[in-house]
């Protein structure tokens, strides 16, 4: 299979358009019914399949931060008779098991990105339904902030994947329609086992929508809800935009390779390496010098997220991803305090959220993740969060014979306590203290200190600490142990024991998609021969196992 690329611009988009009218920018879907990411499906009516999620993706960073006058987006239909019709069919029945997971996954990322835009950086979503909103095109408005419905007799909304598809709307209708929109659990009920859907009165009644609009008051509604919007955003008008330009990667049969980044592939041993460096030097002297592309929390951010996505996507057999770091603690940590105290510019703040979204994606990833800290690492503040993400985590004690490197230490800094929550509005050092707020404490009381190994283990801080005489065989003990044991079991306890605590909407969104899409989307009523998904569009009905399990 070709290599699935995750880098896009604007200029290369097929299926979206993007408009701006002063603090309000208009993204229109016009999907490319030729231009599918594989053969054998064409993307009609505005369906979509993960190269329609990466412009999308794209487009949702690039308006953050190629656009700080921008307050408020309209997602809305470049087609007449249609907003969206979901996720493609042809492609859902063709796919692999993984590519369906992982496109189901990336697609509610996006999503939560959208909310993500409105609830922390002044930048409201608000969806312009026009023609029927089905399945995943009623999803994508869902992640809008506010719902407005044209009221002419066809626009409606649904997710019908369970009486259509024997599937369901798993990223993140139910979720979204209960927990976002407050929809009474027996009228939830009632739509979702609807075909044709809602329209007008009942879905504001419903809470489906938030106005249904007559089509003569139209444009000038949406154009008033925009403007009211955009007047309470915080972002500037005046400011220049940071151009995300692209990132310099150089692909090889070993492993991807970037600025700050490195991925190397161990294929024999199923396992990849993941080689974050530290900045080459202190932050820039001034906030506008900062704002740049190339300010390394941004471009480390961006390379790591990039590295995250090509192994899902591209890499499935590598199940156990090795974290390791390089470089100066120092430089990272007055990155790290150059972003506190600036945390009030409107870049700033991307740049944080940018990590926090980014960290959140390497929680979700189905990969065993093990966390190594030797001489030369780096495990500091922000770069101290990919230790706090492991599962396990080991750190070598001292320096090894013949390396003038110095011994590895673990430092942490103020944006280790706040600035990057996991999907359970958790800190990484919160989950892992959970119920022991004086460890909480004893490792805030460290902010800046150097820690060695055997104290970083007594603080709880990594799992294990190890000298020179174990370090090798133990690691390898390890390493050999996790590879052999079942990708499916490791999959389902790493995501169970990596989010402890409150239960949030996105942590439920996530936990019910893994276990949903993970056994419906291998169950022969959806996807064998004569199961939902395959059939649809035939005539032809399809042949249920009608056991309950």
């Amino acid at each position: 299979m070709a290599r699935i690329d995750f880098q896009t611009d604007p200029s290369r988009y097929r299926h979206w358009k993007l408009q701006f009218d002063g603090p309000v920018a208009h993204l229109i879907m016009d999907v490319d019914p030729a231009g599918g990411l594989f053969e054998g499906y064409e993307l009609k009516l505005n369906s979509y399949d993960l190269g329609v999620d990466i412009e999308l993706a794209d487009a949702v960073q690039r308006l953050r931060f190629e656009h700080p006058e921008v307050g408020a987006v309209v997602l809305r239909s470049g087609k007449e008779n249609v907003f969206c019709a979901g996720a493609n069919i042809r492609m859902l029945a063709g796919a692999s098991h993984g590519h369906k997971v992982n496109f189901c996954k990336f697609t509610n990322e996006t999503r939560c990105a959208i909310e993500d835009a409105t609830e922390n950086s002044g930048q409201t979503w608000i969806c312009a339904i026009s023609g029927p909103a089905a399945g995943g095109g009623y999803e994508l408005a869902l992640a809008t902030d506010r719902i407005l419905l044209i009221d002419d007799r066809r626009s409606s909304v649904a997710l019908p994947e369970t009486p259509l598809l024997a599937v369901l709307p798993g990223t993140g209708g139910l979720t979204r329609v209960t927990d976002k929109r407050r929809v009474r659990r027996d009228l939830a009920d009632l739509f979702c086992s609807t075909e044709e859907g809602v329209r007008g009165r009942r879905a504001v009644e419903w809470r489906l929508v938030d106005e249904a609009v007559p089509p003569s008051a139209w444009e000038a509604r949406l154009r008033e809800r925009a403007l009211e919007a955009a007047a309470r955003s915080d972002r500037p008008r005046d400011a220049r935009g940071v151009a995300l330009t692209p990132l310099a990667r150089r692909f090889e049969e070993g492993g991807v390779f970037y600025g700050h980044v490195a991925l190397e592939f161990d294929r024999g041993a199923g396992r990849a390496i993941l080689t974050v460096a530290a900045p080459p030097g202190p932050p820039p002297a001034t906030l506008e010098a900062a704002r740049d592309a190339a300010f390394w929390p941004l471009q480390m951010a961006r390379e790591l997220d990039d590295a995250i996505l090509h192994l899902r996507l591209n890499e499935p057999e590598l199940g156990l991803l090795v974290l390791r770091t390089q470089g100066e603690a120092a430089h990272v940590l007055a990155h790290d305090a150059f972003l506190e105290a600036h945390g009030g510019d409107w870049f700033i703040r991307e740049v944080r959220l940018h990590l926090k979204r980014v960290l959140k994606r390497l929680d979700m990833t189905s990969r065993s993740l093990i966390a190594l800290a030797e001489p030369g690492s780096c495990f500091a503040g922000t770069l101290a969060e990919l230790a706090f993400a492991a599962d396990r985590s080991a750190m070598l004690i001292g320096a090894r014979a013949g390396d003038n490197r110095p011994a590895a230490t673990l430092r942490l800094s103020a944006l280790n306590f706040g600035a990057y929550p996991m999907a359970n509005g958790l800190t990484r050092l919160q989950a892992r203290f959970w119920g022991e707020k004086e460890s909480l404490a004893r490792a805030e009381a460290r902010i800046g200190e150097p820690i060695g190994a055997e104290e970083a283990e007594t603080l709880g801080l990594v799992t294990f600490a190890l000298d020179e005489t174990d370090w090798d065989d133990e690691l390898r003990i390890m390493l050999e142990e996790r590879a052999s044991f079942s990708p499916d079991a490791l999959t389902a306890m790493e995501a169970n024991l990596r989010f402890v605590g409150p239960e949030t909407m996105e942590t439920r969104i996530f936990g019910r998609l893994t276990a949903w899409q993970n056994w419906i989307f291998q169950r022969p009523n959806a996807v064998g021969e004569r199961g939902a998904l395959r059939l649809y569009g035939s005539g032809v009905q399809p042949s249920y196992d009608k056991q309950r399990v």
